[in-house]
């Protein structure tokens, strides 16, 4: 179930927001990074490609408002890196 599979979301130590994602890979700190499915590709695009050269693990699972709600927060998020 995708409830589950986001349920360490809200505790693990991570960078929300497609920017902070972006910081985060570019300083190696990422273990794996969530894109929303839903989200436009200008946003969550450049955060993949990123991702595929620095060899760090997206999963493109869950939409805008699951990523939010895991997350804790009350809006929506387009990517979620969680730390390492």
């Amino acid at each position: 179930m995708k409830g589950d599979k986001l349920e360490g979301l809200k505790t693990a130590p991570k960078a929300v927001g497609a920017k902070q994602a972006v910081r985060a890979v570019e300083k190696g700190l990422v273990a794996k990074v969530y894109l929303a499915n839903d989200a436009d590709r200008r946003v969550t695009g450049p955060v993949a490609q990123l991702c595929s050269q620095k060899g760090v693990q997206v999963d493109e699972s869950s939409t805008i408002a699951e990523l939010g709600k895991a997350c804790g927060i009350e809006v929506g998020a387009a990517a979620v890196a969680i730390l390492k």
